[in-house]
């Protein structure tokens, strides 16, 4: 089993910056690839990046590309999430999500663990 806490969300203005973090424990977390989700009020979830076992290799929603960087220190047992400019419709919780079997999932139902989530707010 694989516990997930997220950190780092708040309230920021538009056009500012927030670090989310999500500790991951109870595997070998080089083992997992790691994901970032997103849900609205209202909407579905949907994926912001995710990230290699290795970290070598990324991918990201279109939206957020150029904004957002999805990264990870094997060490500490950690992914981040670096955004930068954000605007009001990235306010949303944030969830972070891993998986041992995909090397770089992108859609949720690939995923088998996920934390209970951060909220990120953005005022305009």
């Amino acid at each position: 089993q694989v516990q997930l806490v997220e950190s780092g969300g708040g309230l920021v203005q538009a056009g500012g910056s927030l670090r989310l973090s999500c500790a991951a424990s109870g595997r070998t977390f080089s083992d997992l690839a790691m994901g970032w989700f997103r849900q609205a009020p209202g909407k579905e979830r949907e994926f912001v990046a995710s990230i290699s076992r290795s970290g070598g290799r990324t991918y990201y929603q279109d939206s957020v590309k150029g904004r957002f960087t999805i990264s990870r220190d094997n060490a500490k047992n950690t992914i981040y999430l670096q955004m930068n400019s954000l605007k009001a419709e990235d306010t949303a919780v944030y969830y972070c999500a891993a998986d041992p079997v995909y090397n770089i999932p992108t859609r949720g139902r690939d995923y088998n663990y996920w934390g209970q989530g951060t909220q990120v707010t953005v005022s305009s």
